[in-house]
């Protein structure tokens, strides 16, 4: 293909989208399929996500794991790397083998990693569930993903990745309600769930067709007969890796992935510990709280129906981008990629400084919404920037790609989060300490098993979890975690700012 086709193809510049019914009228019926499915394995997946900080720190004698939240960190990093890696090598796959077959694979690989985390409640068992959870995902989201481009013109693009997103939220959602009152039950019973939930995608597969089956099949044919010489998948992906516009793209959006799966790996555990959610429901239903079973699912609420739990907290994300996403994706059509991308990182930026100022839940509630607005600027725009970057027959590999920074980013997130966190504001650490200091001996504070030193120090002094929990939150500078990851992000920004200056300069010698 000659150079001045492949730009014309290829042009980032802006194409005219339909207005917003008339994208939607225009998606197809494989595309409410594909997002059918995504919704089923994002609500299986979300389960197990959004509660995974509390598992791994809940005592085994509440039936969780009670590990320390370095060796959650541990499990967390592996899960990130193996979860972000493998697509980047198995999104060029799907595009050869066929996105039904990829999808199949994986959700039975998927179903395998949730029995694991099941079968055996230990480091082990859910670090190699994990490990499965992660490569099934990974195999997943490129036959979903590519299908989805194939199933989209570039005049729809913007409004179908805008949906597309939103039903990806309604399973973020559901998921970790599903999984809030499973664990109220047992632990195990959230793992149960998510694998009957995901075993719903074989239904969906019965009604999929691949769009674009008679190309790739034609592909294929040419290859075998030699007529188009097609060479190693690693080789080829690793020729479009080197490119510099891929290059930057990595380096500057895996801050901004440090700072997003912090909020998700580390907040749930930091709401915990330090903000007393019994505040909103006082401040909604009155110092009662709601017996509504109905408001209690919805709201995220323990059984007793008078605090928030952390994952019911975290859920304001998901169902603002559930209600909302559409409308930011109408209004940011509007202005550059980048520029839309620089301006929900700096909103970002700013919840993480008030996670860090304040423990005053309503505090926390604007900070997950500022956030949220944040990331709906942000999210559906990077799949939508490197399918257009990508050229053609390539487009599976480079959404591949898109998790590359994101790969780095919550690696990196996933060993460090939890170890800042550690330092500066783990409750379990700061109790034993006071326990020295009131007299325990240091023999009985190290036999205290991994999880249960706070409530060990309610019994020991006597005194309330409410008032303990304001004398440590006091006495500690437990905000320092959230400045830091704050501070990764700024640099992030800094970064997304300039690679938009310089990708206009290139389009413009072009």
């Amino acid at each position: 293909m000659s150079d001045s086709n492949h730009h014309a193809e290829n042009d980032l510049r802006e194409v005219k989208q339909l207005g917003m019914w008339a994208s939607i009228a225009s998606l197809s019926y494989v595309f409410w399929l594909v997002g059918g499915m995504e919704l089923v394995e994002r609500i299986a997946y979300y389960g197990v996500k959004a509660s995974a900080g509390l598992y791994a720190k809940a005592p085994q004698s509440e039936g969780g794991l009670g590990i320390s939240l370095s060796d959650y960190g541990i499990i967390i990093s592996l899960w990130a790397i193996m979860q972000t890696f493998v697509p980047v090598f198995t999104g060029g796959i799907s595009d050869r083998v066929g996105y039904k077959e990829t999808i199949f694979v994986s959700t039975v690989i998927k179903i395998g990693g949730y029995l694991l985390m099941a079968f055996f409640p230990s480091f082990w068992g859910f670090l190699f569930g994990a490990m499965l959870l992660a490569g099934g995902t990974g195999i997943f989201k490129p036959g979903i993903q590519g299908t989805l481009v194939l199933a989209t013109n570039r005049n729809n693009t913007s409004m179908a990745w805008g949906i597309f997103y939103q039903v990806v939220n309604v399973g973020g959602f559901l998921g970790p309600l599903v999984a809030v009152h499973m664990r109220q039950l047992s632990w195990d019973n959230v793992f149960y769930a998510c694998a009957a939930i995901i075993s719903l995608n074989f239904l969906f597969l019965l009604t999929y067709k691949e769009p674009g089956k008679e190309e790739r099949l034609e592909r294929i044919r040419q290859v075998k007969s030699g007529e188009v010489t097609q060479e190693a998948l690693w080789k080829d992906a690793w020729r479009e890796l080197k490119k510099p516009v891929v290059i930057y793209y990595m380096l500057v959006f895996s801050g901004f992935w440090f700072l997003f799966n912090s909020l998700f790996d580390v907040l749930p555990i930091h709401i915990a510990e330090w903000v007393d959610t019994s505040i909103i429901v006082n401040t909604l239903f009155g110092p009662e709280g709601t017996t509504s079973g109905i408001l209690q699912f919805w709201l995220g609420l323990d059984n007793a129906g008078t605090k928030v739990m952390p994952e019911g907290m975290l859920n304001l994300n998901a169902g603002m981008i559930m209600t909302s996403c559409f409308l930011v994706a109408a209004l940011t059509a509007k202005y550059r990629i980048t520029s839309a991308m620089l301006a929900g990182c700096l909103l970002s930026i700013f919840a993480f400084l008030i996670i860090g100022a304040t423990n005053y839940a309503w505090f926390i509630v604007l900070a997950i919404a500022m956030f949220s607005l944040g990331e709906m600027m942000i999210s559906p725009k990077k799949n939508e920037f490197m399918g257009n970057i990508a050229p053609k027959g390539k487009k599976a590999m480079y959404l591949g790609f898109v998790m590359l920074p994101q790969g780095l980013g919550w690696g990196l997130e996933g060993y460090f989060g939890p170890k800042l966190y550690e330092i500066y504001a783990s409750k379990e650490l700061f109790s034993r300490d006071l326990l020295l200091e009131k007299g325990m001996s240091s023999a009985d504070v190290s036999a205290i098993p991994q999880g249960e030193a706070f409530t060990t120090l309610v019994a020991y002094t006597g005194q309330s979890a409410q008032e303990l929990t304001t004398l440590l939150y006091n006495t500690h500078n437990i905000g320092m975690a959230w400045y830091i990851i704050a501070a990764i992000g700024t640099i992030s920004a800094v970064g997304i700012f300039l690679y938009g200056k310089w990708l206009l300069k290139l389009q413009k010698q072009q």
